[in-house]
């Protein structure tokens, strides 16, 4: 108990600048994202605009355009930042993340399932539940293969033949379209976007993140305790069993629900964890409610990129998320190459 006291009075001391800091970034994010576009407004304008006042066509563009596509992004990205921390958090390894493990890759099998097979449309509230029960079945898988305690190696190779397998089975749900514009639109779609995305989309989503954000905060003192080892955390009291249960289907629910609106977008939930924890002492469970936080930053960031960019068409924002990350993940493993290859620096 007064190891606990501890722990949530320096989440609150220490942690306040860092946390107001990236508050104050997420919210010039999302203005400014509410700002850019092909008509620029200015921010006396969006103001404006939220408040139901000003001309028409500013206050469409705003709210009915512009204001899901931010909210969106701050929930996926979030999500996605939560999910990540929550997973390495878990196995103990700063490698960990949805995307490296095949759950957007599987959740998008899911998805684009039973669209292939016209089951539902992609405004179907049933959506959601496909995408989630696929992520759900590549993180169990992932746990069930790699086991408790896995190196970095076995995680990493267990997470490529998940999503090569997701990856496949997308292909043949591909293959399985009715039509082929069906098929293009599947294509574009897993590519990871927020255009053209309504509130009828955050409605989708919503109430499966939040469901993934309570199940994935339930736990982050385990993750703190993990440090110590599993017999050393079971000792303080804590059921490792449950834990990884509700991390599980905190993860599915939270990254099938982005994927089910947003196609998949990959690497936020790599990055976002490693931009924050040097400034928490490289507690896991501090490292979580700032790792969603930058999270949202960065998909808000790349989504107004993809919109400043020149380019004769919109850049997918998952295209440039993996085109980031990706580079990230390759001088991630640069630095612990020796743990991958079972030796020591």
């Amino acid at each position: 108990m007064t190891a606990a006291r501890s722990g949530s009075r320096a989440f609150r001391t220490n942690d306040t600048p860092l946390l107001a800091g990236l508050l104050l970034l997420v919210a010039g994010l999302f203005v400014t994202s509410l700002m850019v576009g092909a008509v620029p407004l200015s921010p006396a304008t969006v103001v404006t605009a939220l408040a139901g006042q000003g001309s028409e066509a500013a206050r469409i563009i705003v709210v009915e355009i512009r204001a899901p596509r931010a909210i969106l992004a701050l929930l996926i990205g979030g999500t996605l930042g939560l999910s990540g921390a929550a997973l390495q958090g878990l196995l103990r390894n700063p490698l960990a993340a949805p995307s490296l493990f095949g759950a957007p890759s599987a959740a998008a099998f899911g998805a684009v399932s039973v669209i292939a097979l016209g089951i539902v449309d992609a405004l179907s509230f049933a959506l959601p539940l496909a995408a989630i029960a696929g992520a759900l079945l590549s993180v169990g898988l992932l746990l069930l293969v790699a086991g408790r305690n896995a190196s970095l190696l076995i995680l990493i190779l267990a997470g490529l033949a998940i999503s090569s397998l997701a990856g496949a089975g997308t292909s043949l749900a591909l293959n399985l379209a009715p039509n082929p514009f069906a098929a293009l639109e599947i294509a574009f779609w897993l590519l990871g976007s927020l255009e053209d995305r309504s509130l009828r989309h955050v409605v989708i989503a919503l109430p499966f993140m939040i469901i993934g954000v309570v199940l994935l905060m339930w736990d982050r003192r385990a993750f703190r305790a993990l440090t110590l080892g599993e017999e050393a955390a079971s000792s303080l009291g804590f059921d490792l069993n449950a834990v990884r249960i509700r991390v599980v289907a905190g993860v599915a629910a939270a990254v099938g629900a982005g994927v089910a609106v947003a196609g998949t977008i990959g690497f936020v939930g790599l990055v976002a964890p490693h931009l924050v924890r040097p400034f928490v002492g490289h507690d896991p469970a501090r490292v979580v409610v700032p790792a969603a936080l930058s999270g949202a930053a960065l998909l808000l960031a790349a989504d107004v990129a993809v919109r400043i960019i020149p380019a004769q068409t919109e850049i997918k924002v998952g295209v440039l998320t993996a085109l980031i990350g990706a580079p990230f993940f390759i001088w991630l493993i640069m630095r612990r190459r020796y743990d991958l290859a079972g030796g020591s620096q």
